[in-house]
């Protein structure tokens, strides 16, 4: 993980850009681990942590008509939250996460280990995924966090 978060902050501190995150099952995970590295103002902007519904609202813009047909863990809702994290930060990228961790709120159509993601760079598209992670609580959302800083990185390539 620190070699990935190495490579996330020398990419951006090149390009002169900024991360900004959304989070909700990693709860600010992905936003303590950047700025666990020292000069990461440098680089990094600020972190939403928008658990409920509202706060994606409020803080994010994403709609209710959004969350009412696909639900929180939703590809649909993690675009709204990486284009709201760009219309609501100085950032130049962002990423969102939204998923179950456990060990309960899973659904048959969307168990335990689902997690929705979104990555945005500034002027482009957003870009989304799912995966389904394995093992407890912690497990889950360790691993989401690094899937969405790789996301990161990917995008920035």
């Amino acid at each position: 993980m620190e070699t990935l978060l190495h490579s996330l902050a020398d990419t951006l501190k090149a390009k002169g850009w900024m991360l900004a995150t959304a989070e909700s099952c990693t709860g600010g995970w992905i936003a303590k681990l950047c700025t666990d590295l020292a000069g990461s103002s440098a680089w990094f902007e600020r972190g939403f942590v928008t658990y409920s519904n509202d706060a994606k609202q409020d803080m994010l813009g994403v709609k209710a008509e959004t969350l009412a047909q696909h639900g929180a863990v939703s590809e649909a809702v993690t675009a709204e939250m990486a284009a709201g994290v760009l219309q609501h930060s100085r950032a130049q990228v962002a990423v969102s996460v939204s998923g179950i961790a456990g060990p309960g709120g899973g659904t048959a159509t969307k168990p335990v280990g689902t997690v929705c993601f979104g990555w945005v760079v500034q002027g482009g598209e957003v870009r989304t995924a799912t995966r389904h992670f394995q093992g407890d609580r912690e497990a889950v959302r360790a691993q989401a966090v690094q899937y969405a800083l790789s996301g990161v990185l990917q995008a920035l390539r």
